[in-house]
C-alpha cells in the first residue's frame, strides 16, 4: 500500500510540475495572453490571473443568477422537448453501460443503480445551480478505470473498498472546493484550440469506437446470422435516420417549420424507428436482441445500506487516501474544465454570462455526496455537452445561391437550464417509472445513437476538418482561417502532431494498467503545444492562424 501511495504522490508531483511549467512557458505567451502577430487577425483575450483571492471568481460567476428567470422562460419551446427526448437516451445509455462494467470490476459493490442515481440526482443539482447549465455532467471512462484500480488495491491490502473509495472522494471534493474558491479554473484559460480539438476528438472517437466495436463483435460472435444482421440494420437505420433528419435544415424539402421540427426531433424519431424495426422483426421471424438492462428496484446493486460506513477505514488509511485523491482531483478538474471551455466557445455565439468557478463548486459538492453514498464521481461529459448545446442552437435560413440550398447560419443558443434538469429528472425516475418501457429498447438502437453522438460532435472541429481536407480536391475546399498564412505542409504537420497526441491519449485510456495516468497525458498537451513554437517548427504567425480561438 505504501509503495502504491508513494507512486501516486510522485505522479501528482509530476502533474504539478507540468502544469506549472505550462504556465511559466506561456501557452498563450504567458499570463498576459498570446500576442496576435501583425497579420490582420484579432488579438487574443486580455490578461487574466491564474488564481484569484478567496471567493472572487465565484462572486463574479454569481452574476449569472440575475438572469435565472430567463434561464427558465427561454426553454418554453418545442425545441426543448426534442432536446430532452434526445439527450435522455444519450445520457442514460452510458450510465447503464458504465454501471454494468463497474459491477463486474467491483464485485457488485457499485453498479447500474448507483450510476443511474448519481447521474440523475447530480445532473439535476448541476442544472439548478451551475453558472453554465448547458454543460452536462456524467460518468467517464478514466474515472471507471481509476475506481477499478482502487478496488484491486483495497483487495490486495485487506481494506474495505467503499470506505476507501469514500475517503478518496471526500479529500478530492475538498481539493476541488479549494480550487473553486481560489479560481483555479483560470489555469484552463492557458490552453488553446490545440488541446480543445484533441480532447473533443478523443471523446468523439471513444463513442464511435465503442459503437462500432459492439456492432462488429455481434456480427462475428456466436449470434445467429439473422439476429446479427438485424443488429446491424437497427444500428445503421437509427444512425442514418438521425443524421438525415438532423441535416434537413440545409435542404429545400418541406417548409421551414417542418424542416425545423424534423431536425429537432430527428434523433428521437430515429430511436423510435429503430425500436419498431426490431419489434417487427421479432414478431415476424422470432428474432431477439439484447435490450437495455435496467435495475429492477431502487436499491444498491449489492443490497448494502446507502450510507458508506466511513469509520470502517483505519485512521492511517484515511490520511493516506490524500495521494490517490489528488489524482482524482486532477482528473475531474481537467475533464470538467476542458468540457466547460468547449461549451463556452465563442463559436456558439452565447450572450449570457457563464462561469467555471461556480460550476466546479457544484462538482465538488456532488463529489462529496457521491463519496458518502458510494456513488460514482461525475464530471463534464464532452460529447453529451456539445450535443446538448447543438440541440439548443437557433439557426437562420440564408438565401440560396444560384438555386442551390445554403446551410443555415448559427445565430445563437437557447441558454436555459430546463432541458438539463428535465433530462436528469427522467433518468432519476427511470428505475421507478420508466423501467418497463426502457428495458425493451434494443442495445443496437443505442449503438446507432452513439454513432450519431460521436459524429455530430465532430462538426465544426478544425482538426477534423484538416484531416478530411487531405482527401478533398484543393480547388474545391472551403476557405479556412489558416489558408492565407500557413503552407499546406505545415498545416499537415500540425495536424499530424495532433493525431499522434490523440492516438497516445486513446491508447493510454484503453490500457487497464496505465489508464489512471490519463490526466498526465492531458496535462502534457500544453507543453507539447509550446514546444511546437520553441523548437522552431512553427512561427508565431503560423501557430496563431492554426490555433487561435473563435472570435
Amino acid at each position: 500500500m505504501a509503495r502504491i501511495l508513494k507512486s501516486h504522490a510522485r505522479i501528482f508531483a509530476v502533474l504539478l510540475i507540468v502544469n506549472g511549467a505550462s504556465a511559466l512557458l506561456g501557452l498563450r505567451g504567458g499570463v498576459g495572453g498570446m500576442r496576435a502577430p501583425e497579420m490582420g487577425m484579432k488579438k487574443s483575450p486580455h490578461r487574466f490571473p491564474l488564481v484569484e483571492s478567496f471567493g472572487v471568481g465565484i462572486a463574479t460567476d454569481a452574476a449569472r443568477y440575475k438572469v435565472y428567470r430567463s434561464d427558465i422562460t427561454d426553454a418554453f419551446t418545442v425545441q426543448s422537448i426534442a432536446t430532452t427526448c434526445f439527450l435522455f437516451f444519450a445520457c442514460l445509455a452510458p450510465a447503464v453501460a458504465f454501471g454494468g462494467l463497474q459491477a463486474i470490476a467491483t464485485n457488485n459493490l457499485m453498479g447500474a443503480t448507483e450510476y443511474i442515481v448519481s447521474t440523475g440526482v447530480c445532473g439535476m443539482l448541476y442544472a439548478v445551480f451551475a453558472a453554465q447549465p448547458l454543460t452536462i455532467i456524467g460518468s467517464t471512462g478514466p474515472i471507471l478505470a481509476f475506481t477499478s484500480v482502487l478496488y484491486q488495491v483495497a483487495r490486495r491490502y485487506g481494506l474495505p473498498f467503499l470506505p476507501l473509495y469514500a475517503w478518496v472522494g471526500i479529500w478530492s471534493s475538498f481539493f476541488l472546493f479549494l480550487c473553486s474558491l481560489f479560481s483555479a479554473s483560470n489555469i484552463v484559460l492557458l490552453l488553446t484550440r490545440f488541446t480543445d480539438e484533441i480532447f473533443s476528438n478523443l471523446i468523439s472517437l471513444i463513442f464511435i469506437y465503442e459503437a462500432l466495436d459492439k456492432i462488429f463483435k455481434n456480427l462475428t460472435g456466436s449470434a445467429p446470422a439473422g439476429e446479427a444482421l438485424l443488429y446491424l440494420v437497427a444500428a445503421l437505420s437509427t444512425f442514418s435516420t438521425s443524421k438525415i433528419l438532423s441535416d434537413l435544415r440545409a435542404t429545400r424539402l418541406f417548409n421551414k417549420s417542418t424542416r425545423t421540427a424534423l431536425a429537432n426531433f430527428g434523433p428521437t424519431i430515429a430511436v423510435v424507428l429503430g425500436c419498431l424495426i426490431v419489434m417487427a422483426a421479432a414478431n415476424h421471424w422470432g428474432f431477439s436482441l439484447d435490450t437495455l438492462q435496467m435495475p429492477e428496484h431502487l436499491t444498491t446493486t449489492s443490497g448494502r445500506p446507502w450510507l458508506v460506513p466511513l469509520g470502517d477505514l483505519p485512521v492511517w488509511a484515511r490520511w493516506a487516501t490524500i495521494f490517490p485523491a489528488l489524482m482524482v482531483t486532477v482528473l475531474l478538474f481537467l475533464d470538467h474544465n476542458i468540457t466547460v471551455r468547449l461549451v463556452n466557445s465563442k463559436h456558439w455565439r452565447m450572450k449570457k454570462q457563464n462561469g467555471s468557478h461556480i460550476d466546479l463548486l457544484v462538482v465538488s459538492v456532488c463529489t462529496l455526496c457521491c463519496s458518502i453514498l458510494g456513488l460514482p464521481f461525475l464530471a463534464g461529459a464532452t460529447v453529451r455537452s456539445i450535443n446538448h448545446v447543438r440541440a439548443n442552437a437557433v439557426w437562420e435560413a440564408q438565401d440560396p445561391k444560384e438555386g442551390a440550398p445554403v446551410a443555415p447560419k448559427l445565430v445563437g443558443i437557447r441558454e436555459q437550464r430546463v432541458t438539463n434538469f428535465a433530462i436528469h429528472a427522467l433518468i432519476a425516475a427511470s428505475v421507478l417509472i420508466l423501467r418497463p418501457v426502457l428495458s425493451r429498447v434494443p442495445l443496437a438502437v443505442l449503438m446507432g445513437l452513439f454513432l450519431h453522438l460521436g459524429t455530430s460532435a465532430l462538426t465544426g472541429n478544425q482538426m477534423w476538418e484538416r484531416i478530411v481536407e487531405v482527401l478533398e480536391d484543393p480547388e474545391l475546399t472551403p476557405i479556412m482561417p489558416w489558408k492565407d498564412h500557413v503552407s499546406i505542409p505545415k498545416v499537415q504537420l500540425f495536424t499530424l502532431v495532433q493525431c499522434v497526441c490523440l492516438y497516445g491519449m486513446f491508447a493510454v485510456k484503453n490500457n487497464a494498467t496505465v489508464g489512471v495516468l490519463f490526466p498526465l497525458i492531458v496535462a502534457l498537451l500544453g507543453p507539447i503545444r509550446w514546444a511546437l513554437e520553441a523548437s522552431g517548427l512553427f512561427s508565431a504567425k503560423e501557430l496563431f492562424a492554426l490555433d487561435a480561438d473563435d472570435e
